[in-house]
């Protein structure tokens, strides 16, 4: 049994962000699997489903919904943790093969964004290696920072000066990243930008970006930061899910 894999960039829920690429890759694919996260995040699933709905044409492909494991958050040894969920996921995408495919065939997997950046399908896909023959390509998608300065029209960099990408864990425990100008954050669930001394620093966040509730805010850090942790509440607790990023620039003046 051999099997395709292609992994599409799908951007941040808009049917627009999706390329011609991906467009073709999803309407080749005999299988699209779209991963259900549990209530809270139904509406993942649903814009996922939508896209398909919208996007693929060709009568042949089956999109088929799963379960995702769910990552144990509490979990002390947190690279461990990961590796284990990790585990669980490729365990699904395996039973779900040799379910629908069980003769081989071209298979499709929507990815938030692009897989390139902070993102681990592609992990999990080598995983599935070890398991079968097994082929991946990738179609890449607009990820959440090019979204981002596309809301705020701004450009990621400064003049022939370095961005350094982090997580907001990594800002939380370590601070700024030494000798930054600007960082850009992903996977900040818990707005680490509030443990910055605020002095000196923009921030431009976004949420949601490119779909209809897309949420905006920029400014000084110290004045701003309030504003955005409340706002990023009220949203997550009225939407029962949120995606946000942001950048920040020290004032090189």
């Amino acid at each position: 049994m051999s099997i395709e894999l292609c992994l599409v960039g799908i951007g941040t829920g808009n049917p627009d962000h999706v390329t011609r690429q991906g467009v073709k890759a999803l309407n080749a694919a005999d299988v699209i699997l779209v991963p259900h996260k549990g209530e809270g995040k139904a509406d993942l699933a649903e814009l996922r489903l939508q896209l398909c709905q919208e996007l693929v044409t060709n009568p042949a492909t089956q999109v088929v919904g799963f379960d995702m494991p769910v990552r144990d958050a509490d979990d002390p040894d947190y690279a461990a943790g990961v590796h284990r969920w990790h585990d669980a996921i490729a365990d699904v995408w395996h039973s779900k093969i040799l379910l629908h495919l069980p003769q081989g065939g071209k298979l499709a997997l929507l990815v938030w964004g692009d897989p390139s950046l902070y993102d681990s399908t592609l992990r999990i896909a080598e995983r599935l290696k070890l398991r079968l023959a097994l082929t991946v390509s990738v179609v890449p998608g607009i990820t959440a920072l090019q979204a981002l300065t596309a809301a705020h029209a701004i450009a990621l960099n400064d003049i022939n000066a370095p961005v350094t990408i982090t997580t907001g864990r990594q800002l939380r425990d370590h601070g700024w990243p030494e000798s930054a100008g600007t960082v850009a954050v992903m996977l900040d669930g818990h707005c680490a930008f509030q443990h910055l001394p605020p002095a000196g620093i923009t921030i431009w966040w976004g949420a949601y970006l490119g779909m209809p509730q897309q949420m905006c805010i920029a400014g000084p850090l110290a004045e701003v930061s309030g504003r955005i942790q409340a706002e990023r509440q009220a949203a997550r607790a009225a939407h029962g899910w949120i995606m946000d990023t942001y950048l920040l620039r020290r004032d090189s003046r």
